[in-house]
């Protein structure tokens, strides 16, 4: 199976990289200045599972020369318009697009652009890309799921399920990957919101005054919307998540608030601002999650100025 991942960044080249690793026929679609950075210092991956350094395949927009079988998109949700531009010479009849964006936009874009090359896909894993262009793994966990998102079984998915698996990394081939990926963005709202809002960690938030509170009030208005406009989370998901986001001295935090603190771009409206967007067409008052977004806002309207 020929597999190309649209970005080498922190979650693309990290599973992209795995799957070269492991042999896969992967190919990365990049920038001239990424692939002048890859080629001369190869693709590095520092995690607690071993530290690599591979040569990867590459491919720019005007050198794309036949359709894959498999289209991973891996870029931020921002770079969703001109990723959707930049792969398009790779789709072909029977390419499958694997999305691992946040939120739940894009799903609409990509099937308005491709129908049905459209399944569903949901990574975990915590990385970042150093000064040095080096991917590094900052938790353990690592797992890719995917599947068609009506939750029916097909040729296409178990050939990408066979491809997946057993490349360093947890794979799953699963049937109801839609609420997977409903579920996520539950969790990276949440987690989001209340980072960028209170400017701390998890268990920061937690020992403030009125801290764990305010995160389950969070927490219900997100899953409100979520239930509302979406595939309501599951029982068991919803209790082991509300204990990781009131855990006491968690150090975890939220990408989005290490993308804040840093000074760069936050995924602002596709992870807090849609969700309230589909809270006012249902009528549904989402004061904390509204003041997060707004706050967000601020931020981004900054940074352009500057």
């Amino acid at each position: 199976m020929r597999i190309l991942f649209v970005g080498a960044g922190a979650t693309g080249g990290y599973f992209g990289g795995r799957l070269a690793q492991a042999g896969r026929d992967v190919t990365f679609l990049v920038r001239s200045g990424r692939a002048e950075q890859l080629r001369r210092d190869g693709l590095t991956l520092l995690s607690p599972h071993g530290d690599v350094t591979l040569q990867p395949k590459l491919v720019l927009v005007d050198s794309i020369g036949a359709p894959y079988d498999a289209v991973v998109l891996a870029v931020k949700a921002y770079g969703l318009d001109q990723a959707i531009d930049d792969m398009a010479p790779a789709i072909g009849p029977d390419t499958m697009i694997m999305p691992l964006l946040n939120g739940m936009r894009h799903v609409e874009v990509i099937r308005e652009r491709h129908g049905a090359a459209l399944i569903g896909g949901v990574c975990k894993v915590a990385t970042t890309v150093d000064a040095d262009g080096r991917i590094r793994q900052l938790a353990p966990f690592q797992e890719l799921a995917y599947g068609e998102l009506d939750g029916t079984s097909s040729q296409r998915t178990a050939a990408l399920d066979a491809a997946m698996r057993d490349a360093g990394f947890a794979a799953r081939l699963t049937p109801t990957i839609e609420r997977e990926m409903w579920e996520k963005w539950t969790l990276l709202a949440t987690m989001g919101g209340m980072c960028c809002l209170m400017r701390g960690t998890i268990g920061e938030i937690e020992a403030a005054p009125g801290g764990r509170e305010f995160t389950l009030r969070l927490l219900d208005e997100v899953v409100r919307v979520i239930s509302t406009d979406g595939v309501a989370p599951n029982q068991g998901f919803l209790e082991t998540i509300t204990r990781q986001l009131v855990q006491e001295g968690s150090p975890m935090a939220s990408s989005m608030y290490r993308d804040l603190i840093t000074g760069q771009p936050v995924e602002a409206d596709q992870i807090l601002g849609d969700l309230v967007a589909r809270a006012k067409r249902h009528g549904i008052d989402t004061p904390l999650l509204s003041a997060a977004y707004a706050h967000l806002c601020v931020h981004v309207a900054q940074k352009a100025r500057s």
